[in-house]
């Protein structure tokens, strides 16, 4: 056991069985040994790689994005420009310098990152050196006001809790300790009884975590001018299953193994995430696949134009990032596709028109699109 894993095993030697949603929060987020507080996860040197790492035309894109929506909004001086765990900060340097296209977009955003990792909090700083940003823990301490929120792979790492199905009714599947001590999945009944819906042993995830941030976010977009773009992988319709994985150095691992240096992720419910911010008054368009957006917002164009004057190994490295990026493929190895596994929502305040990549609401009337 590393020192994490041997002080959560001491807690539940004292207090019993965990949930699920606790491990991943301690895992991740241990003041002194949780994985973003100690790592730099991403790239080829860390343990995943995100779109923004694959090519700038992903981020560049989301910078045209979001200028046009902030010409939506009535072009709003000054807003916040704010990105969720913006890993290292690379969808933020592409983001801004496309967006010089619009020079007045950059006179009025103020750079506002949520990020809970020192480390790359660090690497941030180098990454966008000259830009005015501020920092915060949590997507509570954001200040009010015109805000634009762009999230990529934000979601997935919010903690989630699991429930099986049995034939004794509905039990939660915790973290204990087997019978040498090592921590272990096991089941606590919850006294609910089992959906009929669900087949027997079933495994249902819930991430309420990820729920009560979307309810903050759009309740805030309800009362102030804004759009929340959040790009992640999952499912867009409910479903059951175990979707919880860990990763390190780019390779599955046990989740339970080493607690604080493998990733924790799972698969976003995108079902639940419009459900609530639905609830909370604000507009949800979609959610599109990946491909289907970055088409939408022009990514084979922009290849086509980056591959003009490139030498042969940079049109071929533009067009396996294309690939990666925007065109359906095999969802998992080294080079996996994410065009279709990955989805994209739109949050907007409620009248605001139809977002750039996304199909009008049904019912809209179609003069408030633009």
């Amino acid at each position: 056991m590393n020192a994490l894993a041997q002080e959560i095993a001491a807690m539940i030697a004292a207090d019993g069985p965990i949930s699920l949603e606790r491990f991943m929060t301690l895992a991740l987020l241990h003041p002194q040994l949780g994985y973003y507080r100690t790592r730099r996860p991403i790239g080829a040197e860390g343990d995943f790689i995100t779109a923004p790492e694959i090519h700038q035309m992903f981020g560049e894109l989301i910078g045209l994005w979001a200028v046009e929506v902030w010409q939506q909004m009535g072009e709003p001086s000054p807003f916040l420009l704010v990105e969720l765990g913006p890993g290292r900060g690379t969808l933020m340097a592409d983001l801004l310098r496309a967006a010089k296209v619009r020079p007045a977009f950059l006179q009025a955003a103020h750079i506002h990152l949520v990020e809970a990792s020192e480390a790359l909090m660090d690497v941030q700083r180098e990454t966008l050196a000259g830009a005015r940003i501020t920092w915060h823990r949590a997507i509570e301490d954001i200040p009010d006001g015109p805000a634009i929120i762009i999230a990529n792979e934000f979601f997935d790492a919010l903690p989630i809790r699991q429930y099986v199905s049995t034939g004794q009714g509905l039990c939660e599947r915790v973290v204990g300790l087997d019978a040498a001590g090592e921590l272990c999945f096991g089941l606590a009944p919850t006294g609910a009884p089992a959906s009929s819906h669900a087949a027997q042993g079933a495994i249902i995830e819930v991430g309420a975590a990820a729920q009560a941030a979307m309810r903050t976010l759009a309740a805030r977009l309800a009362s102030m001018p804004g759009a929340l773009l959040a790009i992640d992988y999952g499912y867009a319709q409910p479903g059951a299953g175990d979707t919880l994985q860990a990763l390190q150095k780019h390779q599955p691992d046990d989740p339970l193994r080493a607690p604080g240096e493998a990733d924790l992720t799972s698969h976003v419910d995108f079902a639940a995430l419009t459900r609530a911010a639905q609830a909370e008054g604000a507009a949800v368009y979609g959610p599109v696949s990946q491909g289907k957006f970055l088409a939408r917002l022009g990514i084979f164009e922009r290849a086509a134009m980056l591959k003009r004057n490139a030498a042969e190994a940079q049109a071929a490295a533009i067009d396996a990032a294309l690939a990666r990026l925007a065109l359906p493929g095999p969802e998992s190895g080294p080079n996996a596709s994410m065009a279709e596994l990955f989805k994209v929502l739109a949050i907007i305040s409620p009248d605001l028109p139809t977002p750039p990549g996304f199909d009008r609401i049904a019912g809209q009337d179609p003069g408030q699109d633009q």
